[in-house]
């Protein structure tokens, strides 16, 4: 499968496209993050490891890496940069400060690097780039969402406002109960985003391969 971006300018309707996307994808997700998934996996509460976030969000990986793979790194970061200040923007609206600013640096920087790694990998077997990029990518973003928005080291960002913070001790892989609510979260929501991005492969493919010949 070829992995050069195609020379041809794209139209500003499909730029637009794929902004929309990645609009859509960060402020549901941000609005999706604050609530933990209610259901039990052989015996084990999912609301402690999991938020319905963690299963939208790696699609903007995926938006990213379509983008990159069409059109090249710069078009990838003006989607990234145009879409980072909508989403941020609605993010004000819909979630409270501190999780739009957690969102909207994870975000930023995550898929920043996303574009990088990619380009680095452009010329590799069609798989490597979007699944190396996208596992970087979320490592970063999950540290730096997570620790920022509900460690308790950063509850000035509350602006005076309710504590964010979930600092209260549950139990964490059967470690101890005194790790935090929100390592235990983090730790969940990764492994979903690995998990996505692992499923995203396949349609990844499939896009990509239509493009390259349209």
């Amino acid at each position: 499968m070829p992995h050069t971006a195609q020379n041809s300018a794209p139209s500003s309707g499909t730029i637009a496209g794929f902004i929309a996307a990645m609009t859509a994808v960060v402020v549901v997700s941000n609005i999706l993050v604050q609530y933990p998934l209610q259901a039990t996996l052989g015996g084990v509460a999912l609301k402690d490891l999991l938020t319905w976030g963690a299963l939208t969000y790696p699609i903007a990986f995926f938006i990213t890496d379509l983008t990159n793979r069409r059109f090249g790194p710069g078009k990838a970061r003006m989607v990234v940069a145009v879409g980072f200040l909508i989403a941020v923007a609605w993010s004000i609206f819909l979630a409270t400060p501190r999780i739009a600013i957690a969102s909207g640096s994870a975000f930023l920087i995550a898929q920043l690097l996303d574009v990088s790694v990619f380009d680095r990998l452009r010329a590799s077997a069609w798989w490597q780039a979007p699944l190396v990029s996208s596992v970087l990518g979320s490592i970063v973003d999950t540290i730096l969402f997570f620790g920022i928005a509900f460690a308790p080291a950063f509850s000035f960002l509350d602006f005076g406002g309710e504590d964010g913070s979930l600092g209260f001790g549950v139990p964490f892989l059967g470690i101890g109960s005194q790790v935090a609510l929100w390592i235990s979260l983090a730790a969940g929501d990764f492994i979903v985003k690995i998990l996505v991005s692992l499923m995203m492969l396949l349609p990844y493919g499939l896009v990509a391969r239509r493009t390259a010949t349209a």
